[in-house]
């Protein structure tokens, strides 16, 4: 078949392999296992309905007319709360877990190559890349040293501490001999009283609601322009570069 009339059957037919064979290739690497993938949009869905609710646990909403056990409200928001709490700390004890048995990608949200020259120089790399001062990033199977430092501080540290307060607050409520007073008692003399974790757990809340802003800002942004995935890797598992 002429070159010509291969043209025209493609015209006719849509089905152009010589187009195809010489178009750009697309590259992809088994990056982020099941679990993995599955802890992510759990844990997505605990912080989202534990942001909502705790914003109108500080903020309460004006108190309704007619008798009280007619409107129980706060009562079903503080319980969504605390069961997304629970959800959310038993996803992060997996998760741990998992970063002992998954793959070495598991691992990166829990550790940082501190004393390493090349992961600096990487992160340096990253910092010009979100100033737009190079053209294009470096390619990374996992995340990127930026990211990976921003998951350990931002995500890591911030979810420990939002749990810790989060729980002695709960701790108080049930009162003395419960699981969560006995496990977290010692955070409200240590914070000063009860009035100070609250604060310090309210400001989190808008520590965890900027990380996730900037997560998913930083997540878009290298699908469009880094010329390879991040959100669809967290359903598919796979990364993909694009030429």
């Amino acid at each position: 078949m002429t070159a010509a009339n291969a043209d025209k059957l493609a015209d006719v037919t849509g089905i152009d392999p010589g187009a195809i064979e010489q178009g750009a290739t697309i590259k992809s690497v088994y990056v982020y296992e099941a679990p993995v993938r599955l802890w992510h949009w759990i844990n997505a869905l605990a912080i989202t309905v534990l942001a909502i609710t705790g914003y109108f646990i500080g903020s309460p909403l004006p108190t309704m007319p007619g008798e009280a056990s007619d409107h129980y409200v706060m009562g079903y928001i503080r319980f969504a709360h605390f069961a997304a709490g629970y959800v959310f700390a038993v996803g992060l004890l997996g998760r741990i877990y998992w970063a002992f048995v998954g793959n070495h990608h598991a691992r990166e949200l829990f550790t940082l190559p501190l004393f390493q020259k090349a992961y600096w120089a990487e992160v340096l790399t990253m910092l010009k890349w979100y100033a737009f001062l190079i053209p294009a990033p470096s390619r990374y199977v996992g995340h990127n040293p930026l990211a990976r430092a921003a998951m350990f501080l931002g995500f890591f540290f911030l979810s420990v501490f939002m749990l810790v307060t989060g729980f002695a607050l709960y701790g108080e409520g049930t009162q003395a001999g419960s699981w969560a007073e006995v496990c977290f008692g010692w955070v409200i003399p240590l914070m000063g009283q009860s009035q100070d974790v609250h604060t310090w757990h309210h400001m989190g809340l808008w520590g965890m609601v900027i990380f996730v802003m900037l997560h998913v800002y930083a997540a878009i942004r290298e699908d469009i322009m880094g010329r390879q995935s991040i959100v669809s890797t967290m359903i598919s598992g796979y990364r993909t570069f694009k030429k």
